[in-house]
C-alpha cells in the first residue's frame, strides 16, 4: 500500500510540476482593469527599408507588477520609459526572468494579425512556473497584449517584409540578496518595428560551427524554457564562430553528439532516409529544445500535406554526416519567429567543412515553408492562426 502511495505521488508530481509553488498564485490581473496613459511626444515612424533587428522601439509599453504581498495590480499601457530597479533585484542578480517573443503583421488588407500568440502565452506561462515567478491568466495577458498594439498600430511597418516584434518579459524584482523565490515581480511588454534578423538577408544561406566543446542545454536543465539564461552564455561561442568564419553555431548534445539547435533557431532536415523515403526531420522536445512557435507550426503544415513523412526524433552528427557523404540531405533550414526559416548552406565540424546544398536544391521545401507562413501573417490567406488585431 505505502507502494502504491508513493507511486501515485510521483506520478502527481510529475503531471503537475511545481505545481506546490504555484497554488497561492491562482489570481490573475484582468484586461478588463487595463489603464492607459498616451505618449504626448510620439516620435516619427521609421522607414521600413532601414530596419535592423530590436533596435527601435513604439511610443508606448505595457507593465503589470505583482507583490507577494498585495497580489497583482492593474496592467497600464503608459508611454515608453526606463524602468526603476532596485540594485538587489533577483532578476539582475540570479536571472530570474524570461520572455518571449513574437510579430504583429499589418496584412494586404491593411488588417494588423498576431500568429498563434496562444502558444507564446502557453510557452510563457510554463516557463514562469519553472522560473517560481507568479502564474497569470494566459487569455487577460493576450488581451493586453492587444491593446498595446493597438495603441501602437501605426508602428505596425506598411511593408510585407517587415513586421512589429513583440517582447513579453516578466523579471522578478525582490529586493533581495538571497537565493530564494521573488516576491515582488514585473511583466512588461516591449514592441517595435523591425526588418530581417540576419544582416545576410531575409533567405540566405548560413554557415554553422558545429564544436562538441560547447552545449547550449542539458537533460535536466531548462533548455525548453525561454529564459534569458539560456542566451547570454552562448554570445561567446557566437563569436567564436564568426572568428572561424561561421555566422551561426550549430548546437550539440551528449556522447553521440546530437544535433539539437541551430543559433537561437530550431533545427530541420529534409532528406531521403535509409529506407528511401522523403522524410522531414527535426529533434523531439527532450527538455533540450525550445518548443518554437514556428517549429510547431512547420510540423503542423507538414503533417496537413501528407506529401513525406514527418519525424521528431533524435540525430548524431554521424549519422547526418553520413548522409551528407551519400548525398541524402536535400535542405537543412533553421526555424523561428525572428527569421521564420533561414536555410543552411555549409557546416565547420572538426576543422573540415561539409557542403549542405539546401540552395542547390531550391530550396524547395524551405521556400514553400517560407511562403505558407508569410501568407498566412500577412492575410493573403485566410487562417485561424492569424487573429485581427486591428
Amino acid at each position: 500500500m505505502a507502494a502504491l502511495r508513493t507511486a501515485l505521488h510521483a506520478r502527481l508530481v510529475q503531471t503537475l510540476p511545481f505545481s506546490f509553488g504555484s497554488l497561492r498564485f491562482a489570481s490573475s490581473f484582468k484586461a478588463a482593469d487595463l489603464t492607459i496613459e498616451r505618449n504626448p511626444k510620439c516620435k516619427p515612424k521609421p522607414d521600413p527599408s532601414t530596419l535592423l533587428f530590436g533596435k527601435q522601439f513604439s511610443d508606448h509599453m505595457l507593465t503589470v507588477s505583482w507583490s507577494e504581498k498585495d497580489g497583482w495590480d492593474a496592467p497600464q499601457i503608459k508611454p515608453f520609459q526606463n524602468l526603476s530597479l532596485h540594485p538587489a533585484s533577483s532578476a539582475l542578480h540570479y536571472s530570474i526572468e524570461l520572455f518571449e517573443g513574437m510579430k504583429a503583421f499589418r496584412g494586404v488588407d491593411n488588417h494588423i494579425r498576431l500568429f498563434r500568440p496562444m502558444l507564446n502565452m502557453e510557452r510563457m506561462h510554463r516557463s514562469a512556473e519553472r522560473s517560481c515567478l507568479p502564474l497569470f491568466d494566459k487569455t487577460e495577458l493576450l488581451e493586453c497584449i492587444k491593446k498595446l498594439v493597438e495603441v501602437d498600430q501605426d508602428w505596425v511597418p506598411f511593408s510585407q517584409d517587415a513586421s512589429l516584434y513583440i517582447r513579453p518579459t516578466f523579471i522578478g524584482t525582490e529586493p533581495s540578496l538571497g537565493v530564494s523565490r521573488a516576491g515582488k515581480a514585473l511583466i512588461f511588454v516591449i514592441i517595435g518595428p523591425v526588418g530581417p534578423y540576419f544582416a545576410t538577408g531575409s533567405f540566405n544561406p548560413v554557415s554553422l560551427l558545429a564544436d562538441p566543446g560547447f552545449v547550449r542545454a542539458w537533460k535536466g536543465g531548462v533548455g525548453a524554457y525561454k529564459m534569458g539564461g539560456n542566451y547570454g552564455p552562448t554570445i561567446a561561442v557566437q563569436n567564436e564562430a564568426l572568428k572561424q568564419g561561421c555566422q551561426q553555431v550549430l548546437w550539440l548534445y551528449g556522447e553521440d553528439e546530437e544535433i539539437t539547435e541551430v543559433g537561437t533557431m530550431n533545427l530541420f532536415i529534409y532528406w531521403t532516409n535509409a529506407k528511401g523515403e522523403r522524410e522531414l526531420v527535426t529533434p523531439p522536445l527532450d527538455g533540450i529544445i525550445l518548443p518554437g512557435v514556428t517549429r510547431q507550426s512547420l510540423l503542423d503544415l507538414s503533417r496537413t500535406w501528407g506529401e513525406f513523412k514527418v519525424t521528431e526524433r533524435t540525430m548524431g552528427m554521424k549519422e547526418l554526416l553520413g548522409a551528407l557523404d551519400a548525398g541524402r540531405v536535400l535542405e537543412v533550414f533553421g526555424a523561428g519567429t525572428a527569421c521564420v526559416v533561414c536555410p543552411v548552406g555549409s557546416l565547420l565540424y572538426k576543422g573540415k567543412t561539409y557542403q549542405i546544398p539546401t540552395m542547390q536544391n531550391g530550396p524547395d521545401l524551405a521556400k514553400r515553408f517560407y511562403k505558407e507562413l508569410t501568407d498566412i501573417q500577412y492575410g493573403r490567406q485566410p487562417s485561424e492562426w492569424a487573429p485581427v488585431v486591428v
